[in-house]
């Protein structure tokens, strides 16, 4: 059974360029990827035997009735000797009008297929580590709003406890209090089982199978705005999308293996060549009869033409296959050349969106912050109610939420941009 990675001891200390490492090296899904790109060129390799000579050897020795003939079966001769020798023969095509230098540029062409999709793959998961990351961080700082308001939550409802038994504040004041207290400790509850499950999802990703402690580090610095051009990102996409070129290969490969059936109907002809000794062979007493070892050794050169001519409208039937297949390998790249143009452009309204909204939702979390503020100072000095202090402190902490939200998603937005133009990790 294939063994699993053995997560490391203690806390782990990530930055995300880090994690993206650990994750290339780790995660499975990239060790299949490889795995299969050189088992393909394996296949290359056993296409481009045909174009080379082949040569063997052989050992034959023969205990018989001397002389008789073979009355059933098929053999090369009828009469059997006792004998026994040794040889080589030799075989090298000289020409088949193309079919199997067609047949080894399409086993080349599927190679580099392979090793476009392993490359794929290879982003694909940096894609996903890139959103477990900033999954964890995200849920880490929605941990620390939901504590922040858990703490200011109970504080309130410690002052409103302590005038309600001196009669200052009335009994539905702290009845208020306590149901916010409530709610924000479900919101922390909530949080922490998200910090949990994103730790989980990111610990499968870079390829562990137990749970790991982790020290995420964030980028301090400010991420970029998306870039203005969206054309200059499609032509990017087009160019450097290792699924794209994947499928490029592929329906390259789909037109050589269509040429390579056409030219099954044209001759094929190779060269043959054999030479040997029969040390032990029976002896002429008074002339050899017919089909006795004259000579000790033996040896033949020719050349051999293969020619078509009918077998069922087969090799018509498989060249208008390979054609299909062909026209349809086509379609399918166009098909996914639309998808990236489509997906590129969505995802760079996706981030610029993202982008917008961190700076609303930053204005909002100080406009919130300082509502709550207000709201506070006038509870205490008793010229605002116990559900305006409510409305406050709720709208605070979901313009707190939406801030951590807006920030993370900006940066997840910025991941999937970089992902469908196709930026090497």
């Amino acid at each position: 059974m294939p063994q699993s990675v053995p997560p490391p001891s203690g806390v782990v200390r990530l930055g995300r360029a880090e994690a993206e490492q650990l994750a290339i090296k780790n995660n499975p899904r990239i060790s299949v990827g490889r795995l299969l790109a050189l088992a393909q060129h394996q296949i290359y390799r056993e296409t481009r035997a045909a174009e080379l000579p082949n040569f063997n050897g052989a050992i034959t020795a023969v205990d018989a009735n001397e002389g008789s003939r073979i009355g059933a079966g098929a053999l090369t001769a009828s009469r059997v000797l006792e004998h026994a020798g040794a040889g080589v023969t030799l075989s090298q095509l000289i020409t088949d009008f193309g079919r199997t230098t067609n047949l080894v540029s399409a086993a080349k062409l599927r190679d580099k297929a392979e090793n476009a999709n392993g490359l794929a793959t290879t982003e694909d998961i940096v894609l996903a580590t890139d959103q477990a990351f900033y999954n964890v961080l995200q849920a880490e700082a929605l941990l620390k709003v939901a504590q922040q308001t858990v703490t200011t939550r109970q504080s309130v409802e410690t002052q409103v406890s302590e005038l309600a038994k001196s009669k200052l504040k009335s009994n539905l004041d702290l009845s208020f209090a306590e149901v916010n207290l409530s709610q924000a400790k479900l919101l922390q509850l909530d949080a922490q089982n998200n910090v949990d499950s994103a730790v989980a999802a990111l610990s499968a990703v870079l390829g562990f199978d137990r749970q790991v402690q982790y020290e995420l580090t964030d980028e301090n610095a400010q991420p970029p705005s998306p870039p203005a051009n969206v054309d200059v990102l499609i032509s990017t996409a087009l160019q450097q999308r290792p699924d794209l070129q994947a499928f490029t290969y592929d329906q390259q490969a789909a037109e050589k293996f269509r040429r390579a059936q056409r030219d099954q109907l044209m001759p094929s002809i190779s060269a043959l060549g054999i030479a040997g000794g029969t040390p032990v062979r029976p002896d002429c007493f008074g002339g050899c009869f017919p089909n006795y070892f004259i000579s000790s050794w033996y040896g033949a050169v020719g050349v051999n033409m293969s020619i078509p001519i009918f077998n069922g409208f087969s090799l018509t039937a498989q060249a208008s296959e390979a054609n299909y297949r062909a026209k349809a390998a086509a379609e399918s790249t166009r098909d996914l050349r639309d998808r990236i143009v489509r997906d590129v452009r969505t995802a760079w309204l996706a981030a610029n969106t993202a982008f917008q909204r961190v700076g609303v939702a930053q204005e909002l979390a100080k406009e919130a912050d300082l509502s709550l503020d207000l709201a506070q100072g006038r509870y205490k000095l008793g010229l605002g109610s116990i559900v305006e202090l409510s409305q406050a402190q709720l709208q605070q902490t979901d313009a707190a939420i939406g801030f951590v939200n807006a920030q993370y998603q900006y940066r997840l937005a910025l991941s999937t941009l970089n992902f469908e133009i196709g930026v090497q990790p």
